[in-house]
């Protein structure tokens, strides 16, 4: 069976601790500037080191490259995991010997546990491929990986998606219906004035041929995969698609280019009788959505005349993740300073090693009150929207420092209503690590909220009345793609609308909401991004 899910590399953001701010900013967060950080083994001895003088951009630091051998590299991988990560101790010992140019080694899927093997053609297969065997093969009481999220990048991409919100593309994100023949992949949401906006791709778009090759039976899963995730640089690629409301197939012809990511999208509030209520598509927390955000809760603010909003539609579906601390800023600006006055945002614990040396103090992330420097000027107040209620649309792909948002509102005393599908489950984090050009992502913390929560491994669920933790108010509800994402018509906004109005109560699909949107919807999608755009990122102050 010929499945499409290949990924740009196996990598998937959580909580993100980085060094300082984007832009404007040189201070790092959550009181960790004094971390101690540990020593590790053959850090910096490179195969191939950076050229002398070549200044890390997140410390204004030189990386400080020296010659050495693949061998070195792989040997800072064991003493990275062995000091540094939440499992350490599950880790099965793994001879680095195996592991060169032109070996072919065992791989494991960490989203899946599934098992394949994997040749080496470079050094960064080499450190890759040692790296992904360095985790913990355990699974949660679900059966489930314990670990879903070990992964490298190079450290040049993760620098452009984290802190500038660039990537190579066209500027469509890509929801799979089905990865296996007979597949369905169909547009998710579109960058504004990325190409494929430019060329009147929008939601619901459906892929029907690239490159000539059959998207639903086709075997050729290098042009498919490289066509919706991975497009070859200065290469043509013409896409055979249905756009909604154009009769026919239409046939584009796009060549990848930088796009600019736009993390926050569609902030309105709705057309009567709910124009009361606000709505924001958050879609990645990278450093350029701060001032974005800022942006989006200052014109919620100042709608309805000046009254604001009452209740807030904040929909997830397609967040993985990223910077905790915009977590924080966001969840301080729905709640406002009362209901987060004497409160944490996020307490995180590390290994019984307590490798970075962390107290309480520096381990706590607060409700913060001003902007971080992402990309708004450092120390500015943040707007307040005060609210008691937030409705949080999900999905699969929401994970990470999104789900740390529910969490931390949750611990807060706001009551935090899900509206559609069972969230990634990932609670915990990691301070991503440059050595040798590859950027690490190791397990690390655990966070909780205020109320010592954070057992969500398995995910945050829609809809229930059951004892759980994570089992929330609201309803199940699926992604429509026959409907724009803030249209009131659109499956889990409809669905929103109703819970809101009916005192808690899920609509049933024969109560034909807003022209039957609940039969018209489809199932949870697939959504496979670069992890970086799935993570809980911490901002340490210094690096290994």
């Amino acid at each position: 069976m010929n499945t499409l899910i290949k990924l740009l590399a196996p990598f998937s953001l959580a909580f993100i601790l980085t060094a300082c701010g984007g832009s404007g900013s040189s201070a790092p967060s959550s009181g960790d500037t004094n971390v101690t950080i540990p020593v590790v083994s053959q850090a910096k001895v490179c195969a191939v080191p950076r050229p002398a003088g070549t200044i890390n951009p997140q410390t204004n630091q030189l990386y400080g490259d020296v010659q050495g051998k693949i061998s070195d590299e792989l040997a800072w991988i064991t003493s990275f995991v062995n000091t540094t990560y939440l499992w350490y101790q599950d880790v099965p010992p793994v001879s680095t010997s195996s592991y060169f140019i032109g070996a072919t080694v065992p791989y494991v899927d960490p989203a899946t546990n599934k098992a394949s093997t994997e040749y080496l053609s470079s050094n960064y297969m080499v450190v890759d491929a040692y790296f992904n065997s360095q985790r913990s093969p355990l699974l949660t009481a679900s059966g489930k990986p314990k670990d879903q999220f070990h992964f490298t990048e190079l450290t040049a991409d993760y620098l452009a998606q984290s802190t500038q919100g660039i990537q190579a593309g066209f500027g469509f994100e890509v929801a799979l219906l089905s990865a296996a023949p007979p597949r369905q992949a169909l547009v998710a949401y579109v960058t504004p004035g990325s190409p494929a906006d430019q060329n009147g791709i929008i939601r619901g778009t459906q892929f029907i041929t690239i490159n000539g090759v059959d998207v639903a039976n086709g075997s050729d899963l290098t042009t498919l995969n490289n066509g919706l995730y991975t497009p070859v640089a200065a290469t043509a690629y013409t896409f055979v698609v249905q756009i909604p409301g154009v009769t026919g197939t239409s046939t584009i012809t796009m060549t990848p280019v930088t796009v600019t990511l736009t993390p926050v999208m569609n902030v309105q509030t709705l057309p009567a009788p709910n124009s009361q209520v606000g709505y924001i598509l958050y879609t990645d927390q990278i450093a350029t959505a701060e001032s974005e955000l800022i942006a989006a809760v200052n014109q919620l603010n100042a709608a309805n005349g000046g009254a604001g909003i009452t209740d807030l539609v904040l929909d997830l579906r397609y967040n993985g993740g990223g910077y905790l601390d915009l977590a924080s800023e966001l969840a301080y600006m729905i709640a406002g300073a009362n209901q987060t006055a004497g409160k944490f945002f996020e307490q995180d614990t590390f290994n019984n090693k307590n490798p970075f040396g962390t107290t309480s103090v520096q381990a706590t992330v607060p409700f913060h009150s001003t902007t971080q420097g992402f990309s708004a000027t450092s120390g500015q107040a943040l707007p307040q929207m005060n609210l008691s209620t937030v409705y949080v649309i999900t999905g699969p792909g929401t994970c990470s420092a999104s789900e740390a948002i529910m969490n931390g509102l949750k611990g807060a005393g706001i009551k935090v209503v899900q509206v559609g599908a069972t969230t990634c489950g990932k609670p915990y984090g990691f301070y991503p690590q440059d050595n040798c050009s590859t950027t690490y992502f190791t397990i690390q913390f655990v966070g909780v909220n205020y109320l010592g929560f954070g057992a969500y491994a398995d995910g945050f669920i829609p809809g229930g009345t059951g004892s759980t933790a994570n089992n929330l108010p609201g309803c199940e509800a699926t992604d429509d793609f026959t409907n724009a994402l803030g249209n009131p018509a659109e499956a889990s906004l409809a669905t929103t609308l109703y819970f809101m109005h009916n005192h808690g109560a899920c609509p049933s699909p024969a109560l034909g909401i807003s022209g039957s949107a609940m039969l018209k919807a489809h199932a949870a999608p697939i959504l496979k991004r670069s992890p970086i755009r799935e993570n809980r990122i911490l901002r340490p102050s210094t690096i290994w």
